[in-house]
């Protein structure tokens, strides 16, 4: 049986119009949904105008072609910045600071709107920089070091303030390096060695000054010890120790007188003469 050579001719051009039919449908099935990340919160821009209307995350409908959802991320993120300033004193100061920042969610569209999504380019950097070398130069270079948690906060608080304008929320900030010229380095070294020999040199005085007075303290101690012994000693006292020696001296003694002593004069020996 032969096969009308219209059918074969018809056959392919509607299997390739419901494919491209089904194409179509996919594709504007796919461009039907947009899907807002955790963390984040979307904006409908439609023909290029952003729509106040905040989407939450999740899965949004939208107009296939037409409109479209930009993403505004809402989690803290860190910016960087490298700035280079003058102290009080004039000494150059390269700074090198980190800011954790976040979006204020509830105003997303008038930043988005105003600023657009670079806002970290035109508004975060230019601002750091600004603040960073106003703060700076109102300390001398030495008070960068030594008072750097100072130096933040103020940084901090002025930095706030002008990003607030923004919707912007300042979470922390923190200043990683202050780098200073290699003279400066040469001469803080110096210094700080210098105080270390003063502290010492006044530490060991301290301890000769200390052994002194111990010193001092105990010979006070022990002629006044001395001065209770002497004023203990009595004329009875020395009786008595006399007494004590007398009695140790017979308590040794065998009875025997020495028959001859040094002198003139001899002694008697007694016993020869009783027993005549």
């Amino acid at each position: 049986m032969e096969i009308n050579p219209k059918l074969k001719q018809t056959r392919p051009g509607k299997l390739i119009g419901i494919t491209a039919a089904v194409l179509v449908l996919g594709l504007i099935a796919a461009n039907s949904f947009a899907t807002v990340e955790y963390g984040h919160v979307g904006l409908y821009k439609t023909f290029g105008k952003l729509n106040n209307n905040m989407l939450t995350p999740g899965i949004h409908l939208k107009i296939p072609f037409f409109q479209s959802v930009i993403q505004v991320n809402t989690q803290v993120t860190k910016a960087e910045t490298d700035t280079t300033a003058s102290s009080k004193d004039l000494q150059p100061v390269s700074t090198h600071v980190a800011v954790n920042y976040s979006v204020n969610k509830d105003s997303a569209y008038n930043l988005m709107n105003n600023i657009g999504g670079n806002f970290d380019a035109v508004i975060i950097n230019p601002a750091i920089q600004e603040i960073v070398k106003e703060v700076t130069a109102k300390y001398p270079a030495e008070d960068l070091i030594t008072r750097r948690d100072a130096v933040a906060g103020e940084i901090s608080g002025l930095l706030t303030a002008r990003l607030a304008k923004y919707d912007l929320v300042v979470n922390d900030i923190n200043i990683v390096n202050f780098k200073f010229s290699d003279a400066f380095n040469q001469s803080i070294e110096a210094k700080q060695v210098a105080q270390q020999q003063a502290l010492k040199a006044e530490n060991d005085l301290r301890r000769v000054e200390i052994e002194a007075k111990q010193k001092i303290a105990q010979a006070q101690a022990e002629a006044e010890s001395l001065r209770l012994k002497k004023q203990e000693v009595t004329p009875e006292l020395v009786q008595l120790k006399q007494i004590e020696v007398q009695e140790k001296a017979l308590e040794k003694w065998n009875g025997v007188l020495p028959s001859v002593t040094g002198g003139a004069t001899p002694f008697v020996d007694i016993d020869s003469l009783t027993q005549k």
